[in-house]
């Protein structure tokens, strides 16, 4: 059996992967196209991009599901493989974290507001993220991530339904931009406040991946905040590889392998309990992160 994550990370500090993304991009995935359809069409290719990033020290290992509610499968009219595609997403992951790593099964917005701003309610939120999350579980999930969140709310909905799914670790994380009063959400909501709400949603490690044109300075200073809201309790920063900057129409992020390492010292310096990537991070940004 394995250790419980959210225990080994208080003590351990560990390195998440990062941007499947990325990384189906460069294997030739087309705007617009639908992810998750690889799991069943090109599994090879998944189970590879999980495999580099573990070979490069990662030992949270993430689903190809961040698209894998109803609610965004739908938009590909694919709605009805939700459990097929995120049993296989799970199980890819789980075979690639082996014994010494965590399949961590990912869940992304659902793609809508909630009431008022729009038409769905926290319950059938909640419906929407327990199916994808039940079949996750299934396919072999040692941990439920909810990530990429702007709404305390809809973040809150996604942990108490995988709470309701299984007794496993609840990874949540927010992105945030940086304004004049502080980083917030796209919400409003201020990172300490964000951060503090997950906790009280029942999350066991909370912090934030990717962000709105943050520097790595800037992420550093987020995480400063985060541990400062976690008063003591686990937490994970997933940064982008800097900010991203347009190219003749093609988006480039200029971090290197040795900018992103020099970043993950510095979080786990200031307490930090995971490191991974997200937008732009490729295999050598995390075996550098690994490393350091």
């Amino acid at each position: 059996m394995k250790p419980n994550l959210a225990e080994t990370c208080l003590t351990t500090t560990l390195t998440c992967d990062g941007a499947m993304g990325t990384q189906l991009i460069a294997r030739g995935m087309r705007m617009g196209e639908c992810g998750m359809a690889w799991n069943a069409d090109r599994p090879d290719d998944i189970i590879a991009v999980h495999r580099a990033y573990r070979e490069a020290g990662c030992r949270l290992i993430t689903s190809n599901s961040f698209g894998g509610t109803r609610a965004m499968l739908a938009r590909h009219g694919k709605a009805e493989m939700v459990a097929e595609w995120n049993r296989l997403a799970a199980r890819l992951a789980a075979e690639a974290a082996g014994p010494e790593g965590w399949a961590i099964g990912d869940v992304g917005p659902f793609g809508d507001f909630l009431e008022p701003m729009g038409d769905t309610t926290v319950a059938e939120l909640e419906d929407i993220f327990r199916e994808q999350i039940t079949a996750l579980v299934e396919g072999g999930a040692d941990a439920i991530l909810v990530e990429t969140m702007s709404d305390p709310g809809e973040l809150a909905a996604g942990v108490r339904a995988a709470k309701a799914v299984a007794k496993l670790p609840v990874i949540a994380t927010f992105t945030f931009q940086k304004s004049a009063g502080g980083f917030r959400t796209m919400m409003g909501t201020l990172a300490g406040d964000a951060i503090r709400a997950a906790y009280d949603a029942g999350a066991d490690i909370a912090g934030t991946n990717c962000g709105t044109n943050l520097s790595l300075d800037d992420y550093l200073e987020l995480g400063k905040e985060i541990v400062a809201a976690a008063a003591g309790r686990a937490t994970i920063l997933q940064p982008n590889a800097g900010a991203p900057k347009d190219i003749d129409g093609v988006i480039h992020y200029d971090a290197t392998p040795a900018d992103m390492a020099a970043l993950a010292r510095k979080l786990r310096d200031c307490g930090i309990s995971i490191v991974g990537g997200c937008c732009g991070t490729t295999p050598a940004h995390l075996a550098a992160i690994a490393t350091a």
